[in-house]
């Protein structure tokens, strides 16, 4: 409810002269102000709005008045105060129209005070006219800072993006070579077969012993996918257990079988069944004949893994990316975090990663794209944080109308005093050429004023957790906000 206004009166020269804002001003110019300003008295209530076209600035003359800023549809309290001579409103009334269209926050008033009120226009014509090259610097500093901004951003994504790109490279260059490996391997172990098969088949083996080699070979290409999970000890065991056995029988080569065959768990009764099924004559070409099957088998298993990674690579690589996809769109905050992880894994190695996620967290419209940047951002110093071994913690679930996401690590903190200055741009405690001090800054900035939500952090040691609030309707939360305003 706005609060009551009565009529304005007019201040003197010397009244004006009593606030710091004024203090230095000429006689004419208060003068000047006399005229064009007024006094306003206003009883305990709201001013003004954030968000509200800045038509007036305000100073206060007596009283106390409360500056409030939206936050997640709630007014948080930034500042409160009885000084003489603050000021609020439409003070930054002589930039260009697209930096003084709005109130920047809120202000109410304590008690009943009093306010010299200055109309906006009033305003920008008074600093143009008395204070041209401080409106120029002042411009000129705004505007420099907001070029510097976008630049280093854009710098802070390219630098991300090449670190990002040069650990998916290396991710996929681990598959792809184990692909190109085993399928050079996979090709001598074919042609090997075929001569084993020939030699089997030449007529000398009867068919129902060929028979029983062929049901051998089938089950043992089973126990390929079901290889039992043994201690190298006890896998030695068994290697140097068949190893005696196929010397003993004559077979060449023990060392090159032994250790194929174990790999999959067959051991000495096995080779008992091959050695009844084709007889000592043929048992070396059998054993080789099963060894070259089993292997091919393996390798294709291999080569199905390595293609698989791939394929997942890049398939998390386009989600990461969000290329083909419309910038703002309906997205699962899950799905955003995996592809986030996958991305980053060359990072992670020795880092444990713990995956909290709520299933029933329901998929929210956003840019997708930036959510990534700001996941990123904030696992890249939690991972710098812990400095190669810790626990990383990833977390979501559903609060009410909101979705919040939990990125924990088991660092040594933030220390108290630098935590209210880690979303500060250019604030960074990486060493020079690490950082460019924009990671929370450009984080913050995507999550508070282009999502509507928020970011804060809580930090002790061995416990630093950054959180992140989002609408799962931003619409309902733009309109709840110009609700309240």
């Amino acid at each position: 409810m706005t609060a009551a206004v009565e009529e304005p009166r007019r201040m003197t020269r010397d009244e004006l002269r009593t606030l710091f804002l004024f203090e230095s001003l000429t006689d004419e110019q208060l003068d000047w102000l006399a005229r064009e300003g007024h006094v306003t008295k206003v009883d305990e209530g709201k001013v003004f709005s954030e968000g509200d076209e800045a038509t007036c600035c305000y100073v206060l003359v007596s009283g106390g008045l409360r500056m409030c800023k939206l936050l997640q549809g709630e007014e948080v309290e930034i500042n409160r105060t009885s000084q003489r001579g603050v000021y609020a409103g439409a003070f930054n009334a002589f930039f260009g129209a697209d930096d003084r269209k709005g109130y920047t926050a809120s202000m109410y008033v304590l008690e009943p005070s009093e306010f010299f009120e200055i109309d906006a226009a009033t305003m920008a014509t008074m600093m143009n006219a008395w204070f041209p090259m401080a409106v120029h610097l002042i411009e000129g500093f705004v505007m420099g800072m907001r070029r510097t901004n976008e630049t280093m951003g854009q710098r802070e994504r390219l630098l991300a993006l090449g670190s990002l790109s040069a650990g998916l490279t290396h991710e996929l260059n681990n598959p792809a070579a184990a692909a190109v490996r085993a399928v050079s391997t996979l090709r001598q172990r074919v042609a090997g077969m075929r001569s084993k098969l020939a030699m089997l088949a030449d007529g000398t083996l009867d068919t129902t012993k060929l028979h029983q080699l062929v049901a051998i070979q089938e089950a043992a290409v089973e126990k390929v996918a079901k290889a039992p999970e043994r201690s190298p000890l006890e896998l030695s065991d068994a290697e140097d257990e068949l190893s005696d056995w196929l010397d003993e029988h004559g077979a060449r080569g023990s060392w090159d079988v032994a250790p194929v065959l174990a790999a999959v768990g067959l051991d000495v009764a096995w080779m008992e069944e091959v050695l009844t099924a084709v007889g000592p004559e043929y048992l070396e070409g059998a054993i080789r004949w099963l060894m070259y099957t089993i292997d091919t088998e393996s390798l294709m298993n291999e080569i199905d893994d390595s293609v698989t990674r791939i394929s997942t690579l890049v398939g998390a690589a386009k989600q990461y990316s969000q290329i083909d996809r419309s910038p703002y769109q309906v997205v699962d905050l899950r799905e955003l975090l995996k592809s986030t992880l996958v991305m980053m894994s060359n990072k992670l190695q020795g880092i444990t990663v713990v995956k909290d996620f709520d299933p029933e967290l329901p998929p929210i419209p956003a840019y997708a794209a930036e959510l990534n940047q700001v996941w990123t951002n904030i696992i890249d110093n939690a991972v710098g944080a812990m400095n190669g071994s810790g626990t990383l913690t990833l977390r979501t679930k559903r609060d009410g109308a909101y979705a919040v996401i939990e990125i924990g690590d088991t660092g040594p903190g933030i220390p108290a005093e630098i935590r209210n200055r880690i979303f500060e741009p250019f604030f960074t405690t990486k060493p020079i050429g690490e950082g460019t001090g924009l990671g929370l800054d450009i984080s913050w900035r995507i999550i508070v004023k282009k999502h509507h939500g928020d970011l804060r952090v809580d930090s002790q040691p061995g416990d630093t957790r950054f959180k992140i609030v989002l609408p799962l309707n931003p619409e309902n939360e733009i309109e709840a906000q110009a609700d309240l305003s």
